[in-house]
């Protein structure tokens, strides 16, 4: 499998933009769990809170136009460009003007935006995508598929550093791309990719539709076909969104506009929230905004996510490389604790494979893994181990995981030093022969949600894969893999995906006891229509004034 160095590309790198909470959202949690406590406290009493707005039970009525929805979030860190961003702030701004072939919704549903319907040949190899009919861009030109063709080209461009390219890795590369016609947009791929709509929609998240002589200058000349224009762009206060009135999808959107304002840190942004300073927040953090719901009118949805932080075992190496000392960890952990006190109880519970349950693939008939102590002992007796003891290596935002993981596995007379890098050094090193995250015999690695379950398992445990931390090699579980990728249907994906999931169970390469999930906070007395979504994605498309 090809490998890649382009630092862009590691797991790392989409923590600040997809469902896990970032690296700042983990460090500041605890200060910002107590601050939330205390606004929770104070209710709708806080100081600039409006108390005479009408109550949030009116917010499912009718559509009615018009408003501006405020919304908070914090700076972007990379550039506003939807060719290189992968913050969630720069995410989102661009999303609110472009769109993509296929929106992937919050239950990872595919949903057809710019592109109508897509079908593939017998092999799955080459997949035809029709175009919508009279969508224009903002500055009055049509769409078509050149501008298509230009977008996903731009992307596979290795010159152009987009982190889409890793997502294609193996799939599709430069030249794939053909427009027969104006509403045809072909893609020939590398190898059979049954999930390949998945690639070119919202789930990944830089396959916006640019037009065809997009210059890099996005802040400065937004045009998109999506539902509002950018008005104005400053780094450091904020952008103003206007509605787009040729927008495709009329009468959508309800709203007349968009303010986005920068916070500089979390509370600043959940003050501004609760004292009705704005109306949303573009990336809440679960446990911050989780106390305040249905507080002064602040509404909290929430949704499952594929997000992870994964327990690495090295299977070529002692203690590891006995199944049954890997099997003995995974038994001394408390799932649902771990669930609760660090991944604010709002994801599903891992099993230790990497279909999570919001995969339409996922096994249902494998028994769920829970704490059973008295089975440790036996597997460690069984391995001839008496007393087990090893280090656990991880970077900051995986603190609050790791000293749980200690302390769970302490009760159970197992013993974990605990060996905490700064982000820069866990990640980095010679990533072929001595980088942390890839060759410490135990560590966390965040991962962030991905649209399909090949985009965890082909570069963490398949043999030889580019993130392949464990080391681990499972021929089977190589063959089921591929045959998952190229199966045509649904019933062959999921019998794939069992072969997979038993495997991983089986062997514990990995130990997976909790996916994350995403929530999303907004005055409820003021709106509705807003809706978390797992990698914290935007449409505001559909949202109105209550």
């Amino acid at each position: 499998m090809p490998q890649t160095t382009d630092p862009a590309a590691g797991p790392q790198r989409w923590q600040d933009a997809l469902p896990h909470l970032s690296r700042r959202g983990l460090l500041t949690a605890g200060a910002g769990s107590a601050l939330a406590a205390l606004l929770a406290a104070c209710g709708s009493g806080t100081s600039g809170a409006p108390a005479d707005r009408p109550s949030g039970k009116n917010s499912t009525g009718p559509v009615r136009r018009g408003g501006t929805l405020r919304a908070g979030s914090p700076p972007p860190p990379t550039a506003v460009d939807p060719v290189t961003a992968y913050d969630g702030t720069a995410i989102a701004l661009i999303q609110l003007v472009t769109e993509y072939l296929v929106w992937l919704d919050k239950d990872f549903t595919l949903v057809p935006k710019l592109a109508t319907s897509w079908k593939s040949d017998t092999e799955g190899t080459v997949w035809t995508f029709t175009l919508r009919q009279g969508v224009t861009f903002s500055d009055g030109t049509a769409l078509d598929s050149a501008a298509v063709k230009a977008s996903f080209d731009r992307l596979l461009d290795p010159k152009n550093k987009s982190s889409a390219l890793s997502a294609f890795s193996t799939v599709l590369e430069q030249g794939g791309v053909a427009a027969p016609d104006p509403s045809t947009v072909v893609f020939t791929l590398k190898r059979p990719f049954s999930d390949f709509p998945y690639l070119v929609s919202a789930g990944n998240y830089n396959a916006v539709i640019l037009k065809q002589d997009y210059a890099g200058d996005f802040t400065e000349k937004a045009i998109g076909t999506g539902p509002f224009l950018l008005k104005s762009y400053n780094v450091s206060t904020g952008a103003t969104f206007t509605r787009n009135p040729t927008y495709w999808d009329a009468p959508k959107p309800y709203l007349d506009g968009v303010n986005v304002s920068f916070y500089a840190d979390d509370q600043a942004d959940l003050v501004a929230l609760q004292s009705g300073g704005i109306d949303v927040q573009l990336l809440s953090r679960a446990a911050l905004v989780q106390p305040l719901a249905a507080a002064g009118g602040i509404a909290v949805d929430q949704v499952k996510g594929t997000g992870v932080t994964v327990l690495t075992l090295r299977v070529d190496r002692a203690p590891f490389d006995r199944k049954e000392v890997r099997q003995a960890v995974a038994y001394a952990l408390d799932r649902p604790a771990l669930r609760e006190g660090v991944g604010a109880g709002i994801g599903d519970l891992g099993n230790d494979h990497l279909l999570a349950p919001l995969f339409s693939a996922a096994p249902k008939d494998i028994e769920q893994r829970a704490l059973d102590r008295a089975k440790v002992t036996e597997l460690l007796k069984a391995a001839g181990v008496s007393e087990l003891r090893f280090t656990l290596t991880f970077e900051p935002p995986s603190k609050d995981y790791a000293v749980a993981i200690q302390s769970q596995l302490k009760q159970a007379s197992i013993t974990v030093d605990l060996d905490q890098r700064s982000s820069n050094d866990f990640y980095g090193g010679d990533q072929a022969k001595d980088t942390p995250w890839l060759f410490t015999t135990a560590n966390l690695v965040g991962w962030a949600g991905r649209p399909v379950p090949s985009q965890f398992i082909t570069p963490m445990v398949k043999s030889g894969g580019v993130w392949n931390g464990s080391k681990y090699a499972n021929k089977a579980l190589d063959a089921a893999a591929d045959a998952y990728d190229a199966a045509t249907t649904d019933a062959e994906r999921r019998a794939q995906a069992e072969i997979i999931a038993k495997a991983l169970h089986e062997d514990v390469p990995i130990v997976v006891s909790y996916w994350t999930g995403a929530v999303r906070a907004y005055d409820s007395r003021k709106f509705t229509g807003v809706q978390a979504h797992p990698s914290q994605f935007v449409d505001f498309s559909s949202v109105s004034q209550v």
